[in-house]
């Protein structure tokens, strides 16, 4: 099998781009995931993503975690699925629609002149209602600075879905927490029936966060766009940020913004790696 792709990276956070709109995907889409994305014997990524044919939107994007599960949305996978688009000329609109897992969302191309800049997204409104994030054992209420025992320590949890399950812990210092560890303790806990990914989070000052994230399906990644997100609705529900802030990942930057609207609107970057042909071989 050959696989025609192009590699992205925003924020550090990678995937690999198919265009696969005039071909149908293979039976096998998750092993192939697990493939394609392993580092050593693959091409390398934190998440396989399909560009495919839609018909609610401009396009549909479908993305597969280094696990093989699907995952609902990206934020960093989404902007790079935006530029790719853009640049390859899928479009000619600067501002197009993409149907998810978690929605219909708008991706803007964000230039200085004619050249291209960052993306901005609407990531649509948060959910806050515990059962639609979900989380277990508290029905409609809202999940703010709520007791969860993790390996053995308590931590204050507040639970945020931007179309995927996140639950965001404040801590003091980030390089305290053992992610390898408590990452995926948090990931597979009994409050989460279809597991989170999990953010920790320093509040530098109101309008500067320092987040570090554990990826449900992907383990410790460089960014998590979604999760920037929910980092910033946490903040904001715990009082401890203003409604529009920089959020400092381990691979970059991401400005956040809660509009009056109650919509998210993330901006941040999208660069192309390089392009290729994945051809599979065999294994040892």
């Amino acid at each position: 099998m050959a696989l025609n792709f192009t590699k992205w990276q925003g924020c550090g956070n990678d995937f690999v781009l198919v265009d696969a709109r005039k071909t149908s995907l293979p039976d096998d889409v998750s092993e192939l995931s697990k493939r394609v994305c392993d580092r050593h014997y693959g091409v390398g990524a934190d998440g396989l993503i399909f560009v495919l044919p839609s018909d609610k939107a401009d396009f549909c994007m479908r993305i597969f975690n280094t696990d093989g599960s699907e995952a609902e949305m990206c934020g960093n996978g989404i902007r790079c699925f935006a530029r790719l688009v853009y640049e390859e000329k899928m479009t000619d609109k600067d501002c197009f629609t993409v149907e998810t897992g978690a929605g219909v969302l708008t991706p803007r191309i964000v230039k200085d002149g004619d050249t291209i800049v960052g993306i901005e997204v609407d990531m649509g409104e948060p959910v806050l209602e515990a059962e639609r994030i979900p989380v277990k054992g508290f029905g409609e209420k809202r999940v703010v600075a709520e007791k969860i025992d993790v390996l053995g320590k308590r931590y204050n949890a507040t639970c945020v879905s931007m179309g995927n399950p996140h639950c965001v812990v404040f801590v003091g210092d980030i390089g305290d927490v053992a992610m390898e560890q408590v990452g995926p303790a948090f990931e597979r806990h009994a409050w989460f029936p279809r597991r989170t990914n999990t953010e920790f989070v320093v509040v530098r000052d109101r309008t500067h966060l320092r987040m570090r994230v554990w990826e449900r399906g992907a383990a410790v990644t460089l960014a998590c766009g979604t999760g920037a997100c929910a980092s910033l609705v946490a903040a904001v529900l715990n009082g401890r940020a203003e409604r529009k802030a920089e959020v400092e990942l381990d691979g970059g930057r991401l400005m956040i913004e809660w509009a009056d609207d109650n919509h998210i609107y993330m901006t941040g970057p999208a660069e192309k790696v390089f392009s290729g042909v994945y051809e599979e071989g065999e294994r040892c």
